[in-house]
């Protein structure tokens, strides 16, 4: 079977690059392993989705048709440094609607991948594996495990950190454990939230509270694994306790909406974003550290960017051809690198426990916190 693109994975890089390919005389194949189930209740993977990715999603056609009982706007945010340390964020003082939306992983793969069925120009392949991919001049094969083979001018890698596709590309990346756990949970909680997003570093890890509609919040708890060990084995009673503790009971007593789970936190580092009929997004191409909570406001850009390069792909150039490919790697570099760096960083200065590095970084939040000029520019910048 041939396709103009093949798009390997579909979770929500992949997917909303696909849908973002709608209307233009290209031929999608995107091939999965199982589609999407909606969680009996709340899903844990929670995503804050910064206001310019909620007009892509808007611009390709999901936003519209998601269930905005579960979606909750970032208004306001507090991040507390671990010995005093404060920096405040206010969409009214930014003349801004709201700083961002928090969003289930689920809902948002659930409609993009309705939205995929929807379209004329995508064949979805679900349940599909792959299992060889072959490069010639004129284009790539992909072989998947039930015999079939896809023949497409450009294949692109939207299968996560763990990327086969990169690999069966030869694209080797770095690994960089932190050593760290990300703990998430959701929460009902005694008090409202008043769509405001909380951050502490602490001795422990970075804990965050983000808001879901009602009186609900998301955990992530970015931890050391033998903390993060600790979080996951206790009982819902001690694990509510503890959290709302950590947060010094700034929302009153919590009580579980969903059980906990775990993932290890790594920074992956591609040399490269490209090569000759292949293109690397989302994960596969870079991960950071959640306490920015970008990640998948990168993958978002990455299949913005990438679909409106296809879109202006002339007749006479071939998709696939790597030269025409670069200038997504070029457009895509400088954002990736400042977040991967910019994240690492912060890590790197609030995990050491130093009573020097305590009194600067806290100094330093302090006075970021008093600059309204500098405050301003950092939501900009987060808003896209």
């Amino acid at each position: 079977m041939d396709f103009d693109i093949v798009i390997v994975g579909g979770g929500l890089a992949g997917l909303s690059l696909a849908v973002a390919l709608r209307g233009i005389p290209l031929s999608v194949a995107v091939v999965e392993g199982r589609p999407p189930e909606a969680p009996a209740d709340w899903d844990t993977r929670i995503y804050a989705v910064s206001p310019a990715n909620a007009r892509f999603l808007d611009e390709i056609g999901a936003w519209r048709h998601f269930d905005l009982t579960r979606v909750a706007p970032v208004r306001t945010m507090e991040i507390h440094g671990d010995a005093g340390g404060r920096l405040d964020f206010s969409a009214y003082d930014s003349g801004v609607p709201e700083l961002a939306w928090i969003v289930e992983s689920a809902l948002m793969q659930g409609e993009l991948w309705e939205s995929a069925k929807r379209q004329s120009n995508i064949t979805l392949f679900c349940p599909a594996r792959p299992q060889a991919l072959a490069f010639t001049a004129d284009g790539a094969n992909l072989t998947l495990a039930d015999g079939r083979t896809l023949a497409a001018k450009l294949i692109i890698a939207a299968d996560g950190a763990d990327s086969w596709t990169r690999e069966a590309a030869g694209i080797a990346v770095e690994f960089k454990p932190y050593g760290e756990m990300g703990v998430v949970a959701n929460f009902a909680c005694e008090r409202p939230h008043r769509d405001t997003a909380y951050q502490w570093f602490r001795a422990d890890g970075v804990l965050a509270w983000l808001p879901l509609p009602g009186n609900r919040i998301s955990m992530v708890w970015s931890t050391p694994e033998d903390f993060a060990a600790d979080l996951l084995s206790l009982s819902p009673e001690e694990l509510c306790l503890r959290v709302a503790e950590a947060g010094g009971w700034r929302l009153g007593d919590l009580s579980p909406v969903t059980p906990p789970a775990g993932f290890p936190l790594r920074l992956m580092r591609a040399p490269r974003s490209v090569a000759p009929r292949l293109a690397l997004i989302g994960d596969a191409a870079h991960t950071i550290h959640p306490l920015s909570g970008h990640g998948i406001n990168l993958g978002f850009q990455d299949s913005r960017v990438l679909a409106e390069l296809l879109r202006d792909c002339p007749d006479y150039v071939d998709c696939g051809d790597e030269r025409w490919l670069r200038r997504y790697q070029r457009a895509r570099l400088e954002e990736v690198v400042a977040l991967q760096s910019a994240t690492d960083g912060l890590q790197k200065l609030f995990r050491p426990r130093s009573a020097v590095l305590s009194t600067l970084r806290n100094a330093g939040l302090n006075l970021t916190n008093s600059l309204p000029v500098i405050r301003d520019f950092l939501v900009r910048y987060a808003l896209g």
